[in-house]
């Protein structure tokens, strides 16, 4: 069942948290439909657990020819491991996604599926016209993948924020927002920890992120992040240490 985040003027932004079977074999994961008009595009579709039911979804509101584009944050399975299935049922939806990343995404799919299909992100990002609207790439390197963007959605002000903001939440949990950070730091800190890759990183985007207009940030892993909750993460991954800031001598010891 879809989650609706904003339904206006024929601009939807739909999240998906319970598609992947739960339980201690599959990380929950989040995907994405965007819906503008009579087209739309997809963030983070992820592998075959979850092409059934989103596929379903799509058509109940456009045909899956008329499907603009699949965007992806990165390369991870969670994120395009379902691509060939993608590529089979539509016939001209491209896929963004960093540019690093442009060859090695044909290893998901059958010879000559993609032939013509990927765009590559800049580093710098792009926007990317979908329907009447445009979805903007935001540079997010490093956090995690070293080809990494996040992609901001003007109309609805909601962020798709990928592995930042993720939380370790069930998918039902991930259903409900999350208006204060407080309660949530405890599902948060350690993934940040270790999936980051330095706090330079993090204290860059936030620089960027504080010229949005931001009403929702939405991970890839658990719940949405809203109202005061939206400012609260961006000041504490500002001065959270991680990934590399944490390493020393010890974790690079030859095993006993």
């Amino acid at each position: 069942m879809p989650i609706p985040l904003y339904n206006r003027d024929g601009h939807q932004c739909l999240m998906f948290t319970d598609l992947c079977q739960e339980g201690g074999d599959v990380v929950q994961s989040n995907q994405f439909l965007i819906v503008d008009g009579d087209t739309g595009a997809l963030i983070d579709p992820g592998g075959n657990l979850a092409y059934g039911e989103l596929y379903l979804a799509m058509t109940r509101h456009f045909a899956p020819a008329q499907l603009s584009a699949i965007l992806a944050s990165h390369a991870d399975p969670d994120i395009i491991a379902g691509l060939d299935r993608w590529m089979t049922a539509t016939s001209s939806a491209k896929l963004y996604i960093s540019r690093i990343w442009e060859r090695f995404v044909p290893h998901f799919c059958k010879a000559g599926k993609t032939a013509g299909r990927i765009v590559g992100i800049p580093d710098a990002g792009q926007r990317i016209y979908i329907g009447r609207s445009e979805l903007i790439a935001l540079p997010a390197h490093f956090m995690h993948s070293e080809g990494n963007f996040q992609f901001y959605d003007p109309v609805s002000r909601i962020l798709f924020s990928g592995d930042l903001g993720a939380s370790m939440t069930g998918g039902l949990e991930a259903q409900q927002p999350v208006g204060s950070l407080a309660a949530q730091l405890p599902k948060m800190e350690a993934f940040h920890r270790r999936y980051m890759v330095s706090n330079k990183v993090l204290r860059l985007w936030a620089r960027m992120v504080r010229t949005l207009d931001i009403a929702m940030i939405v991970p890839q892993h658990g719940a949405p992040l809203k109202g005061r909750a939206v400012a609260e993460f961006i000041d504490w991954v500002e001065g959270l240490p991680c990934g590399v800031d944490l390493l020393n001598e010890r974790d690079y010891a030859v095993p006993a």
